[in-house]
């Protein structure tokens, strides 16, 4: 995993500081690609450990086309737990139901995931991020993208237009209120000689968090695309906008541009699947992943 490597040093060598919304601050570059030969193995980062199971489940969320974070806390997936939780907290202060020094933020959270968890109406009002990728997806103005285009690739392999957008800039400002506007906006498949590929359009990149996990994201729904159509594997192709690294992760960062990359897993799927929409977790496997150790980081919200 080379090319996320060089990426991170780029960015750390001859990044622009930057103000950004969270008021953390990025060192920041505009315009990078990077490019990974899926039919080589699963490009999952060994320079640490990623958790499969959440990009797996996460991947299965915006399929199902589901925007409530009930699903991922139900399956033990926490990335997406952080801008629902901070959207309670500001409206229980507003209304007084609890005090927010009361109790740890550690200890807030978990009570916030339980009732996620058990109280229906609780996930309803407090789970939902709006109009994010899954709705896109699968009902993007009435139009189910994802089934279309893998329509598209049986029936039309050669077209330049196998494209799925998250973009939807109708229904931005209410991704805005309960969440965040799509980071990975826009992807393109491609097909030749058998093989299928894939670019995706990234606007706005956490390096150090996030890309990994998109990167994994992407190269696991091509290699889904690719299973349900029939073809081969060709490249994982990664553009990114805004790449950033936030300055505080540096010491992360550092710790893990020290370690040598691991040799990269391979992916297993289940061959009965035959419809993108049956897929469960237990159709995935995954092969030889030994990396080095997590490295943990906080999240910018």
């Amino acid at each position: 995993m080379h090319q996320y490597l060089e990426l991170m040093r780029h960015v750390q060598r001859n990044g622009f500081e930057r103000q950004d919304r969270t008021g953390i601050g990025t060192k920041s570059i505009f315009g990078y690609q990077m490019r990974f030969d899926l039919g080589a193995g699963f490009p999952l980062i060994t320079t640490k450990r990623i958790h499969f199971k959440s990009v797996v489940h996460e991947l299965l969320w915006f399929v199902r086309g589901d925007t409530n974070i009930r699903y991922l806390v139900e399956n033990g997936v926490s990335i997406w737990n952080d801008w629902p939780f901070e959207n309670w907290l500001r409206e229980s202060k507003v209304k007084g139901e609890l005090s927010i020094q009361s109790k740890g933020r550690e200890e807030k959270m978990s009570e916030f995931v339980e009732r996620i968890k058990v109280d229906e109406e609780f996930a309803r009002k407090f789970g939902d991020l709006g109009p994010v990728y899954g709705k896109q997806w699968r009902n993007f103005e009435g139009v189910d993208q994802l089934e279309q285009v893998i329509k598209d690739i049986k029936t039309n392999p050669n077209s330049r237009r196998h494209v799925v957008s998250a973009w939807n800039p109708r229904e931005i400002p209410v991704m805005i209120k309960s969440g965040l506007p799509p980071c990975h906006t826009l992807f393109q498949f491609y097909v030749s000689e058998g093989k299928l590929s894939c670019q995706l359009y990234q606007r706005s990149a956490d390096i150090f968090l996030g890309v990994p996990f998109n990167i994994a994201s992407y190269a696991l729904l091509t290699s889904m695309v690719a299973h349900i159509c029939e073809l081969g594997l060709g490249d994982f192709v990664h553009t990114l906008g805004d790449a950033h690294l936030y300055l505080n992760h540096s010491r992360q960062v550092e710790l893990q541009l020290a370690r040598e990359p691991l040799p990269q897993p391979k992916l297993r799927i289940n061959p009965e699947v035959k419809d993108i929409a049956e897929f469960v977790y237990g159709d995935f496997e995954l092969l030889g992943y030994a990396p080095h150790d997590v490295i943990r980081a906080p999240v910018a919200v």
